[in-house]
């Protein structure tokens, strides 16, 4: 799949300049297939051509585990028809062979158990971290390419199966301690993380933030596939069968949730910053200042947008501001000019909140395109009794990832370091002023 993927995103973007994601394979393109130009044709054969040997490797495996399931041949044709290819590749996942019989299965495991316990535990455990991946990657690039999802099938169900599937594969030889099923299933978690940057569906930033989550998830479903092998394996086939319901069950949990998507929730940041200046001397900073000196901080160098300048065109109510980030700008209609007390404003665009650190250039997954939205902003200034101002910058922004209350620890404290470089700076460009608590 890596190989396939990877194959398409170069032939696509190195030999046609055509940017290619896993979306692309439903909707290459914005115009229909029968008014495609000369240059789009020249790629599609291209990318047939590529396609050649996957193409026949997969027509052969699909009539022959038709054939074992004794199905018409001809349901072969939808391994062509999108959508339908899907649904035929699950049933046939699920659906016994002619000799599958409790027996058969059971002497298949044992078979397979006996080959992977040569090598034991080693063997064992990449047998049950490759099949775990195998399960998760392609699910996860179908929530969050297609389905267009960071919900409870993302964030719970798939970490929940990985730890299951890897402690009852890792198994498969002989039972194992529990500190053996989460060790192994912790190890597919790491694997799964380092794959989904390889075939390009995250980048390194957002899988780390999904780790505290993933995690006590993993070690409970490896906990669960613990218990469920304890008693010698005398049903093995139950895991195969509970594989099989997880590539069935899981989409439909990813298509219910983009057909029911959750309504984004409004946070609220507001962080402060004692200025050495009167209120007067340091609005001409708020309304638009300097260029900041490049971060240092490692959320920003590895990829979080960061603010650069701010420039303003007209005074007052209806003048538009521009919050320049390291992405693009931040377009701000004044909606409040209170000088030298308050300045609100609306956002009507925004850039992406970040770059995604990943081995591929220009990365662009779905949660960069409207799940983190800034909504307003404001900067109140206060008069201090000792004659400095209190700097308070707020954003009220809505973030679309669920659990919302895990996400949005993430995005106020990111949110947070980017108020911060803001406000020190306006505090270290009015007190290098020479406005002091008298002046103005």
């Amino acid at each position: 799949m890596a190989l396939k993927y990877n194959m398409d995103r170069i032939i696509a973007m190195g030999g046609f300049g055509y940017y290619w994601n896993w979306a692309s394979y439903w909707a290459p393109f914005d115009t229909p297939l029968v008014q495609l130009n000369a240059r789009q044709i020249r790629f599609v054969i291209a990318m047939l051509v590529s396609a050649f040997p996957f193409i026949g490797a997969g027509v052969v495996l699909t009539i022959r585990r038709l054939r074992d399931a004794r199905w018409p041949l001809w349901f072969v044709a939808f391994f062509f028809i999108p959508i339908l290819n899907l649904a035929l590749f699950a049933s046939l996942v699920a659906v016994p062979g002619r000799e599958a019989k409790t027996a058969t299965l059971d002497a298949w495991w044992g078979r397979l158990a006996a080959r992977f316990s040569v090598l034991r535990p080693a063997a064992s455990a990449a047998l049950a971290i490759g099949l775990t991946a195998v399960l998760v990657v392609p699910l996860a690039a179908l929530a969050v390419m297609v389905f267009k999802t960071y919900g409870w099938g993302v964030f719970v169900a798939l970490p929940f199966c990985l730890g299951m599937f890897a402690a009852l594969f890792h198994s498969a030889a002989e039972p194992r301690s529990l500190r053996e099923c989460v060790g192994v299933a912790l190890l597919a978690l790491v694997f799964s993380g380092v794959a989904l940057l390889a075939v390009a569906v995250e980048g390194l930033i957002c899988v780390l933030m999904a780790v505290p989550l993933a995690t006590p998830l993993v070690v409970l479903g490896a906990t669960a596939g613990y218990f469920l092998q304890r008693d010698k394996w005398r049903r093995p086939d139950e895991a195969v069968r509970l594989y099989a319901m997880a590539w069935i069950a899981l989409p439909f949990s990813f298509l219910g949730e983009a057909i029911q998507p959750e309504g984004p929730v409004l946070y609220s940041v507001t962080t402060k910053v004692e200025i050495a200046a009167r209120p007067e001397a340091v609005w001409r900073h708020v309304v638009q200042f300097s260029q900041l000196p490049p971060p240092t901080d490692i959320f920003f160098r590895a990829g979080i947008a960061y603010p650069i300048r701010a420039r303003i065109w007209g005074s007052g109510v209806g003048a538009v501001r521009h919050c320049e980030f390291s992405t693009g700008p931040f377009v701000e209609p004044i909606t409040v000019w209170d000088e030298p007390h308050l300045l609100a404003f609306d956002v009507t665009s925004q850039p992406h909140p970040m770059r995604e650190l990943s081995p591929y250039r220009s990365l662009d997954t779905p949660h960069l395109n409207g799940f983190f939205l800034s909504r307003h902003g404001q900067f109140l200034l206060s008069e201090l009794p000792n004659g400095h101002t209190r700097l308070e910058g707020t954003t009220w922004y809505t973030q679309s990832l669920w659990p919302g209350r895990y996400w949005h620890q993430w995005s106020d404290y990111l949110v947070h370091k980017i108020h911060r470089r803001v406000l020190e700076h306006i505090k270290a460009e009015t007190e290098s002023a020479g406005a002091g608590p008298l002046g103005t």
